[in-house]
């Protein structure tokens, strides 16, 4: 007797597969596989997380109701049209829940962020894969994939997990020549790690624009992971299709509570960006220490390099020899990377340690 059978599209997704915590021989070691803040959470995160976990018993606020408001305080937005998730990522197939479906298409760039594709085929459209340049956005690519069947195009800026990013000019761009029925996505994980005041004018596009949607997340430069908590940012009416099928107790009590307090610690996350400024600009010139051996680093803006390995090295070969010098980084075959490895900024120990074991695999090859 046969039983139920999934849909098509289902069948169709990869799964999505996280940064490995372990070795292959089961050891903990150095974890530079999932983008984590190395310096941990904000203090007053955690002390704002142990308080707000005695309320075990009760539901969160299905309206998020004060997270909404401070997050508008903080950034100058209108509460009413803030959105939350679990994770940036709910948020992400929010959109395309509530915007696409069979028959669409749902556009994102070469080396771009996983869970899109797992988003776009989660709902029975059909994913169009743009062309790169050089690892980058490249606008006009997207712009040329374009059709009548496109709903959603998914930018993720910097982009995850190449680190590259697309300028204010180059997203502007990007917006003005799409359709009004085509919804922008720019998801903006590693938005806060980005040099000086540079940003992508994604915010302001969201504030204007009928059909741009802009996702943060607490995960990274909050260091709060663990508590899955994202946001949204569009028009009214973006938000309230989103709403329809969001979940209403997604977030938690306690999660809550330390993204709220998360948001008023500005001396950590001064300290975080300055952190992963010094140590990304010292691993990046390392690698380009090794240039001659065919090492090269991709130009990040986000909180990790992309390191290809173009010599006799491979990428394979450096991932298993870091992990049996104690280091986990994320080698990514199943998204046409098998020849790169992102690499979390780590401690300052950390970081100089996959240096030097970077160092002897490539003496050692010659």
């Amino acid at each position: 007797m046969s039983g139920p059978e999934p849909k098509p599209w289902i069948m169709a997704i990869a799964p999505y597969i996280p940064g490995r915590s372990t070795t292959d021989d089961g050891r903990k070691v150095a974890k530079l596989s999932s983008n984590e803040n190395p310096l941990g959470t904000s203090p007053k995160a955690r002390a704002a997380f142990v308080e707000a976990s005695g309320n075990l018993e009760r539901y969160p606020d299905a309206s998020g109701t004060e997270l909404r408001e401070v997050l508008a305080a903080k950034h100058g937005l209108d509460p009413a049209r803030i959105i939350y998730g679990n994770g940036s990522d709910e948020v992400l197939h929010l959109a395309a829940g509530a915007f696409a479906g069979p028959g669409d298409e749902v556009i994102f760039v070469h080396y771009g962020f996983a869970v899109y594709e797992i988003a776009a085929r989660r709902v029975g459209a059909t994913p169009v894969i743009a062309p790169d340049n050089d690892y980058a956005t490249d606008v006009d690519a997207i712009l040329g994939c374009v059709t009548d069947r496109t709903r959603i195009v998914y930018v993720a800026n910097p982009n995850n997990p190449t680190g590259t990013y697309a300028t204010r000019e180059e997203i502007a761009r990007l917006h003005a020549r799409l359709p009004s029925h085509v919804l922008l996505v720019l998801d903006h994980a590693y938005a806060e790690y980005i040099e000086g005041d540079a940003e992508d004018g994604g915010v302001a596009l969201a504030e204007t624009a009928s059909n741009v949607l802009v996702t943060r997340t607490f995960s990274k430069m909050y260091g709060l992971a663990a508590e899955r908590i994202g946001w949204g940012y569009a028009a009214p009416e973006i938000i309230a299709a989103m709403h329809r099928i969001r979940l209403p107790f997604s977030i938690t009590i306690a999660g809550t509570a330390a993204a709220i307090a998360a948001l008023g610690d500005e001396e950590f996350v001064a300290h975080t960006r300055a952190h992963n400024a010094e140590w990304r600009a010292w691993f990046s010139a390392e690698i380009a220490k090794m240039g001659n051996a065919g090492l090269r680093a991709v130009p990040s803006q986000a909180n990790f390099v992309l390191v290809l390995f173009e010599g006799k090295l491979t990428a394979e070969i450096a991932y298993k020899g870091l992990m049996d010098a104690g280091y986990i980084v994320r080698w990514l075959p199943g998204q046409g990377l098998p020849h790169g490895l992102r690499i979390t900024v780590g401690t300052a120990d950390e970081t100089q340690g996959v240096a030097t074991a970077l160092r002897a695999m490539v003496q050692a090859t010659g």
